[in-house]
């Protein structure tokens, strides 16, 4: 008996333990001095430019609800109610394209975005609110074990007289995670690279007091003698040469007073190198091709475009995923979820030059699994009538069965091609297929002659 209990207190501790969401960043000082946080973070043109390019990625994709058709291909769900909310207005503030954006960048921030689902007395969405991330805490309760959301409400949320913790249930919250350790909430990509945001951090503070000092390194008044009153001295020769307004000025010790300059020039610090280093490590942390940050120092026309590909497949994708899963687990009932799915267009981004498209389309069209339509669909313009063959689809009609190949110079199939021909009368001698085998009757005729030229 006691071996089983040990089983069951084993399986509780475990479901008891994935409890992540109380695990909070810890930003705090870092190894070069500086205090990181979120704000300060974005303080720094590496870390906002990262952060802006992701989000306003995910935000400007096409973004749709679609539902499987009978014979199952795809189509748009207009009518449904969703689609309205993730395409166009998740709420009555909000554009979709301001939600995904503000949702993307909680997440790279806080490591977790969270929204609150309206829905009516039908179950249907109505809306979706976000949620601060940094006052959210995932738990579980301690009751029924199942995953609740505390959130810290102020007097600044919208109907909220008061600070309170509200709880939600799992049901009332879209939450989608970023990288984490337990599967339940993701850590903030701030907090996990604090000490290298924290350097970069350092190297902007150490330009800005060198150049308000007027570009002057820092040093030491000696004098031959005593000095009674330091402090006096030293608040007037600040107020004196300190600043970039007091640059230049020309400096009149008295009484045998020497300036010994003793910090190191920022070329010997290798100021300027560190600052570069610093931008690409932050560019690693995101994953984002540097060059889409403005470091162009090791990028070319010939790489870039791969580069750029690179970052759809590599960096955007990844996410998109997230975001299509956590909204189809969330905002789909479970009979929904066998005909309607949530998908990103990539389309666009994955676009070559205009003549690698054209070959392209011809390709497709030569080897009939595109149209028309299909293609101008793809290049936003409009479709080409039924009756015009917009929506037809063609192969190359010089190409036969590989079991068919040779089958020209095989006399039973040259008699068996021959023969119908024989037989018809001739009102349709003017038809397509009867000047076809007449030709390939005078082929027939001229092949053994050529050859007994040769």
């Amino acid at each position: 008996m006691g071996f089983f209990s040990n089983i069951i207190n084993n399986i509780r501790t475990f479901i008891n333990s994935t409890s992540g969401g109380r695990w909070k960043p810890r930003y705090g000082t870092t190894t070069a001095g500086e205090t990181v946080s979120e704000l300060s973070a974005m303080q720094l043109t590496a870390v906002y430019a990262c952060v802006r390019v992701l989000s306003e990625s995910v935000a400007s994709l096409p973004f749709h609800l679609y539902r499987y058709t009978k014979t199952r291909s795809k189509e748009k769900a207009i009518n449904h109610p969703l689609y309205r909310i993730l395409h166009s207005e998740p709420n009555d503030e909000m554009t979709s394209f301001i939600w995904r954006e503000t949702m993307m960048t909680h997440i790279l921030l806080w490591g977790n975005s969270y929204s609150q689902i309206i829905r009516n007395g039908k179950g249907e969405i109505l809306s979706l609110n976000p949620l601060m991330a940094n006052r959210m805490t995932v738990d579980r309760d301690e009751k029924t074990g199942k995953i609740i959301y505390s959130y810290a409400a102020t007097k600044q949320d919208t109907n909220v007289k008061k600070e309170e913790t509200i709880i939600f249930k799992k049901e009332e919250i879209l939450h989608i995670p970023g990288l984490g350790f337990d599967g339940l909430v993701g850590y903030s990509p701030i907090a996990m690279a604090k000490n290298a945001i924290g350097i970069a951090q350092a190297c902007e503070n150490y330009g800005s007091k060198f150049f308000n000092n007027g570009a002057y390194p820092g040093g030491v008044l000696t004098h031959p003698s005593r000095v009674e009153d330091k402090d006096k001295i030293r608040e007037q020769w600040e107020s004196l040469f300190r600043g970039p307004k007091n640059a230049n000025r020309i400096a009149i010790l008295e009484h045998g007073m020497k300036f010994e300059p003793i910090s190191i020039n920022p070329s010997e610090a290798q100021f300027l190198e560190t600052r570069k280093f610093q931008l690409n490590e932050i560019a690693r942390i995101f994953r984002i091709p540097p060059h889409m940050i403005g470091d162009l120092e090791k990028s070319s026309f010939n790489n870039m475009e791969e580069q750029s590909l690179e970052f759809v497949k590599y960096t955007l994708e990844p996410w998109l995923i997230r975001w299509e899963q956590s909204i189809e687990r969330m905002l789909l009932n479970d009979d929904e979820k066998k005909d309607y799915f949530v998908k990103f267009n990539l389309e666009g981004l994955l676009r070559g030059d205009y003549e690698s498209r054209m070959k392209g389309y011809s390709i497709g069209i030569q080897n009939g699994f595109m149209s028309p339509n299909d293609i101008r669909d793809l290049e936003s313009l409009d479709e080409i009538p039924d009756e015009e063959g917009g929506n037809m689809y063609m192969v190359n009609g010089n190409m036969l069965p590989l079991k068919k190949a040779g089958a020209w110079y095989d006399d039973d199939y040259k008699q068996s091609k021959s023969k119908p021909n024989e037989e018809q009368d001739g009102d349709s001698d003017d038809s397509d297929d009867t000047k076809s085998d007449n030709i390939n009757k005078s082929y027939k005729v001229r092949a053994p002659s050529m050859a007994n030229r040769r």
